[in-house]
């Protein structure tokens, strides 16, 4: 049966942005370790062709003010300004995070169970895990790893978990930008503003789509997956946590959103028009390099556990494991259902491609035998502390992935 959601969505989204009383759960101790090991190559993919201004020049605006906020201001932009809609909140009124604060993973298994959905950025070997328990109340971490200043997004709405480079050649040189949430969405995604500028931002592609300064500009972007805390805990054994000393009373691991990612919901304030292909909550894993695009259903993905695929010229695989709750299905994040983790690499090692399976362990290469975990390292055998290149992808909703990628190629059953 549908869910009649709009009312739901609004108040998840006030809530979100109110202060609450912290309530965390006491987890169990997720266990398991394997050696550390520096991060897997990340594959580089072109961003895209960007869109064409709508209006190049800004007219009667203040500089460094919303233009939402201002009377006659005619901004430049490219996509159409009414599609750019208030989502309930003020700016930052989901108050990003500036100074995070890491914890050990012991620490962290006091109150993560094994499936809490973390998201994961590893850069150089500089592993941090950021749970969705807290970012589905904060959505920004303005965040340096390994030395390279990145912002790190999740949007609830519509699951997605991007993490770009915060340094970008501005007018004036080489800037290091600061994100915020400007409280507004587009396509019911998070629109980011850099607080140099009050420029927005899509947070699904990086780009920016309001404001002279970086109209046009596109982000680069970095791999990030999205796991459950014990699959974090075995691929990164040194790693750190985000803690939830953030600044703010929120009520970490409650879900504003219980239900959203029903199949028979809705998206919240999309106004573009439904592909009806396929629901518009379905699960997809997205992967996109330039104007290549490719969408692989979860239900497959589960099914075969591994999928080899083409993007553009090259050839990916992406790979499929249990263990992960989903952050939109319960009240309490660490009850949702099990949605699987995924990755997706380069099928090629030095140029050479593998012949990778699904086996009753995880996955390996059929000729050496050498075994791959979702780091993208090889863990035995023959290629034994090798790596593939990491590309990034998107776990995300099937209504989002084709508003912004309509000429995707898809996988599905």
């Amino acid at each position: 049966m549908g869910r009649t959601f709009a009312a739901i969505a609004t108040a998840a989204v006030l809530l979100a942005a109110c202060a609450g009383p912290a309530d965390p759960e006491v987890g169990a101790d997720a266990g398991g370790a394997a050696d550390a090991a520096t991060a897997a190559p990340a594959s580089t993919v072109s961003p895209g062709t960007p869109r064409e201004p709508l209006r190049e020049t800004s007219q009667d605006c203040e500089p460094g003010q919303f233009h939402f906020e201002q009377i006659g201001c005619e901004p430049a932009h490219s996509v159409p300004l009414h599609e750019i809609i208030s989502g309930g909140p003020p700016p930052d009124g989901i108050p990003p995070i500036d100074e995070p604060v890491f914890e050990s993973i012991d620490a962290a298994s006091e109150w993560l169970e094994p499936t809490s959905p973390v998201m994961v950025v590893d850069v150089a070997g500089d592993a941090r895990a950021y749970p969705l328990a807290i970012l589905t109340w904060h959505e920004i971490v303005n965040d340096e790893v390994a030395g390279i200043p990145l912002v790190v997004t999740y949007c609830p709405l519509c699951n997605s978990a991007l993490v770009f480079d915060r340094t970008i050649d501005g007018p004036d040189g080489v800037e290091v930008l600061d994100f915020g949430t400007s409280g507004r969405l587009y396509l019911s995604n998070l629109v980011m503003y850099d607080r140099q500028t009050r420029n927005l931002w899509t947070q699904f592609e990086g780009e920016g789509i309001v404001g002279e300064e970086f109209l046009g500009e596109r982000l680069d972007r970095l791999p990030a997956w999205l796991l459950g805390f014990e699959e974090f805990v075995e691929l990164h054994p040194d790693g750190q946590v985000l803690s939830r000393e953030t600044g703010h009373q929120r009520n970490y691991g409650r879900n504003p959103y219980a239900g959203y990612d029903d199949e028979d919901s809705l998206p919240f304030l999309f106004e573009g028009a439904l592909d009806e292909r396929f629901a518009p909550m379905a699960r997809f894993v997205g992967v996109a390099d330039g104007d290549e695009a490719t969408a692989i259903g979860l239900e497959v993905l589960a099914d075969e556990r591994l999928v080899a695929t083409t993007l553009g010229s090259r050839e990916i695989v992406t790979l499929w494991a249990p263990g992960q709750a989903s952050a939109l299905d319960r009240g309490a994040i660490d009850e949702g259902r099990d949605v699987g983790q995924t990755a997706v690499f380069d099928l090629a090692l030095d140029g050479v491609e593998l012949d990778l399976q699904a086996t009753d362990d995880g996955f390996a290469d059929a000729a050496s035998g050498s075994t791959l975990d979702l780091r993208g390292w090889f863990t035995d055998g023959p290629l034994e502390g090798r790596a593939l290149e990491a590309i990034p992808h998107d776990d995300t909703f099937w209504f989002v992935w084709v508003a912004f990628r309509p000429d995707t190629e898809v996988v599905v059953p």
